[in-house]
């Protein structure tokens, strides 16, 4: 198939207990997996099924109609949650270091105005979707949302931090609560990729 799942990069109950190991399993081996599944199912036989995940996001409008939908829904899952993974990590969290810590605190005034920001997006979105930290059109630090599984990319944005607010990321531990959920997203934040995606970004 041209798309595969990416395995975890640690162990399932290894964001506890942030993020428990049932929840893993069902994020990463039931919706992931089925997101590639109707991906490939989409564009099998085509030549967008040796395209670049990324490369069918941010050049969605060209895809012919009949498979845009299925694209922009399961390519988005598909590249949204591999990017999720990596912005998570067992023993992280606290504070961002380096430019990226720099590029914050200018944007939105310090570390903590910028998390107020980001969960307030989270915790806003009606419905499913995600938060976002972007590196937008004018290579400034913003805080955007998405619906469903769209992606900062479609909109000329780089995502450097993002957060899956549909309620399969949550709701078997923390049930109706997603503020708590938020809150403990900064628990297991990867600021070192972070600052790797910001910095390619901005290159």
């Amino acid at each position: 198939m041209a798309f595969t799942t990416p395995n975890l990069p640690y162990a399932y109950n290894a964001l506890e207990p942030y993020i428990d190991e049932q929840t893993m399993k069902v994020h990463h081996d039931g919706h992931h997996v089925a997101y590639v599944t109707k991906l490939n199912a989409a564009v099998q036989g085509t030549q967008y099924e040796n395209w670049e995940p990324l490369k069918l996001i941010k050049e969605l409008g060209s895809l012919p109609e009949n498979i845009r939908t299925a694209v922009r829904n399961n390519g988005g899952g598909h590249l949204n949650h591999t990017m999720f993974w990596q912005l998570m990590a067992p023993n992280a969290g606290g504070k961002p270091t380096g430019a990226v810590a720099q590029a914050i605190d200018s944007a939105f005034g310090s570390f903590d105005k910028f998390k107020e920001a980001f969960s307030a997006a989270a915790n806003n979105r009606f419905g499913s979707g995600w938060a976002w930290l972007v590196v937008n059109k004018s290579g400034a630090l913003e805080v955007v949302s998405t619906a469903n599984q769209d992606n900062p990319y479609t909109d000329g944005h780089t995502p450097i931090l993002g957060i899956d607010v549909w309620e399969h990321a949550y709701y078997l531990k923390y049930m109706n609560k997603r503020a708590d959920y938020v809150t403990n997203f900064f628990n297991v934040v990867n600021w070192s990729q972070v600052q790797k995606n910001f910095e390619a970004a901005k290159k």
